[in-house]
């Protein structure tokens, strides 16, 4: 399978409609097209480019084999192969896309980072790019940013009503710590940028420390990039110095990130991040051996949300379903809910590429800092226990959430039960 680059020996009309743009010394100008042997490049690149933005793919992979450069795109969380490139045009395509990320060309033993600002149909997008050599030559790797994405509407991002609600009272406390947890790819960020747009920034005094600034705010918002110099702990002391109201830490990685967030919370800062745990109430745990007191956890914690994405059902090619044996004892569904289920699952069109399967929606479990609960992690109690107490405050697991998303035909029991595996094998 060859990929699809029909467009590359004819490229004006993309011009047009896309293009690479250069940053240099505080200037913007477009990237050229190159001679003779770059000019295939150039149609090749745009057209990478033109067809992971009009398929909705959020990374693009260029990876290389023995005799190919074989091209592939994630969509909805899912890598599909989308052709492959002969060797004698791979070298060109590398060369051009890591001059439009500001990379050296002739280095190939090291690893290198850079970003690709470019314009689609009068949109302004970029793409964080990874470089890294391989055995067969250099992987390279693009997640698209697009701002439009930024703006998405937390009433949008699937949380069940009750949890929306206690959520969006959470964001506007006027100080402690907000975390939001879940592996690498759940949409975390997505939900702090839309949480960060509830809040007023023309009389509040926003900042954000973040590696990378995947997303620009158009105004009031003060973003640092994190560098080798200025890491997160660096940023967050001298941000405590700017008189902020409210701080968004992109993760929480280290012990010494954790204890200037929970001093700035405790200080009458609104500080929100992210962490990497499996589910909310393992995060006080995490905080823990990150080296946090329990009685200094308690008094600062607000809420934490834990949260996965599961792939929506094709609203064009979704039909009737019947659980599996497995599925309906491992989402613990009842003849009653079997009953008054509305089970469904896409069979496969061209509208979802086949796949049954179209957009990305959260599954989400909350728990809020009440007093009942900050006692229990002030004590240090086990897992049963603020289980408990999480359960008086009317938490909900992924696994619960996910169950009536099933339920109500929006995704499979499949999905589901991938994205929340590991509450599964309790």
């Amino acid at each position: 399978m060859a990929f699809n680059n029909s467009a590359y020996n004819t490229n004006w009309g993309a011009a047009k409609r896309f293009r690479l743009i250069l940053r240099e010394a505080g200037s913007v100008r477009d990237m050229g097209g190159g001679e003779d042997g770059q000019s295939i490049a150039v149609g090749i690149v745009d057209s990478i480019f033109m067809q992971a933005l009009e398929t909705g793919t959020s990374d693009i992979h260029l990876q290389p084999e023995r005799d190919q450069l074989r091209i592939r795109y994630r969509q909805d969380g899912q890598l599909n192969d989308n052709g492959e490139l002969p060797a004698e045009q791979a070298q060109n395509v590398l060369a051009r896309l890591k001059l439009a990320a500001g990379m050296r060309i002739d280095e190939n033993r090291e690893p290198q980072d850079g970003r690709i600002d470019m314009e689609y149909n009068g949109r302004r997008l970029s793409a964080r790019a990874s470089c890294i050599p391989c055995l067969n030559g250099e992987k390279f790797v693009m997640r698209l940013l697009d701002p439009q994405a930024m703006k998405v509407d937390l009433t949008r991002l699937g949380m069940p009503e009750d949890v929306l609600k206690k959520w969006l009272k959470a964001v506007q406390v006027p100080y402690g710590l907000i975390l939001v947890t879940g592996p690498t790819g759940s949409g975390k960020t997505s939900t702090l940028y839309a949480s960060l747009h509830q809040l007023d920034a023309k009389k509040r005094n926003i900042v954000t420390v973040e590696d990378p600034i995947e997303y620009e705010y158009e105004k009031n918002i003060a973003q640092v990039q994190v560098t080798e110099k200025m890491g997160f702990p660096k940023v967050m002391r001298t941000f405590l110095r700017q008189d902020p109201d409210v701080m968004m830490v992109g993760e929480m990685r280290d012990p010494e990130s954790l204890a200037i967030g929970i001093q700035a919370g405790l200080t009458g800062h609104l500080v929100m991040s992210t962490i990497h745990t499996n589910n909310a109430i393992e995060t006080i745990g995490r905080m823990v051996d990150m080296d946090a007191e329990p009685y200094l956890v308690a008094g600062v914690l607000v809420a934490v949300l834990a949260q996965r994405l599961v792939r929506l059902n094709c609203s064009k090619c979704r039909e009737p379903y019947t659980p599996t044996e497995d599925e309906i004892a491992t989402l613990k569904l009842t003849p009653q809910d079997l009953e008054l289920g509305k089970f469904a699952k896409g069979k496969g069109c061209a509208e979802c590429r086949g796949t049954g399967y179209k957009g990305r929606i959260g599954v989400f479990e909350l728990i809020l800092g009440t007093p009942e609960f900050r006692t229990a992690v002030s004590q240090n109690a086990d897992f049963a226990t603020m289980m408990e107490m999480a359960k008086k405050q009317g938490y909900r697991t992924m696994m619960e959430d996910g169950k009536a998303k099933c339920m109500a035909g929006w995704t499979t029991p499949d999905e589901v039960i991938k994205a929340v595996y590991t509450q599964a094998l309790d």
